[in-house]
């Protein structure tokens, strides 16, 4: 039986595909600041609101993230390949 109140372990990034968009890659960052980025191209959806104090942060932290999402993937694929 399903908890509403229960929460899932997520893993830190998601590979998601969509047939709607047959040659893009996207990664779902699950953790603060979540968010979906297009491997294809970089461009991010950010999944929060945040305050005008916190851009800066995060415009510190995209980078980062971004590569982190980009290893991610890279890590995946040379799973599949082995």
């Amino acid at each position: 039986m399903n908890d509403l109140n229960s929460t899932i372990a997520l893993p830190k990034f998601l590979l998601c595909d969509n047939t709607d968009f047959p040659d893009d890659i996207f990664i779902v960052h699950t953790e603060y600041p979540r968010f979906v980025i297009n491997l294809i191209d970089d461009s991010v959806e950010w999944l929060e609101e945040f305050e005008t104090n916190e851009r800066n942060d995060l415009e510190e932290m995209t980078p980062e993230l971004i590569q982190q999402a980009s290893d991610f993937y890279d890590r995946e694929m040379s799973r599949y390949e082995a």
